[in-house]
């Protein structure tokens, strides 16, 4: 998504750590406003931080960086369709790969050879 701003982060952990973060703050400051008045509604603004924007925001996100590398958008005649990503050859598909056991050919057999055949005498 390159002609569009991504919500993605680099990794799902590291997504999911400002989820936890964003989130958590937005409920701080809103079950904290008993306790400590007002103030604990300075905490808002670094939750929507956390989250880009807002919850739908790091929930694009979410969706984002789980499919980051899986699929592929692409566009033809205004036409748009969404597919699974071509992968290139990994250092793993570099090895070499088990063969399937061939059959073994058969060699015909031959009679024994004997120099002295017992009708020849």
């Amino acid at each position: 998504m390159t002609d569009r701003q991504s919500f993605a982060s680099t990794s799902l952990p590291r997504h999911l750590a400002r989820g936890t973060l964003g989130f958590g703050a937005l409920g701080a400051s809103v079950l904290l406003i008993p306790a400590v008045g007002p103030a604990s509604l300075l905490l808002a603004p670094l939750g929507l931080l956390a989250l880009r924007g807002c919850p739908l925001c790091w929930t694009i996100g979410l969706l984002q960086t789980i499919s980051n590398g899986r699929l592929q958008r692409s566009c033809v005649n205004g036409r748009c369709e969404l597919s699974a990503a071509r992968h290139t050859r990994s250092h793993a598909d570099d090895a070499p790969q088990p063969r399937a056991p061939q059959p073994q050919q058969q060699q015909p057999h031959s009679a024994p050879h004997h120099e002295h055949n017992a009708l020849s005498r």
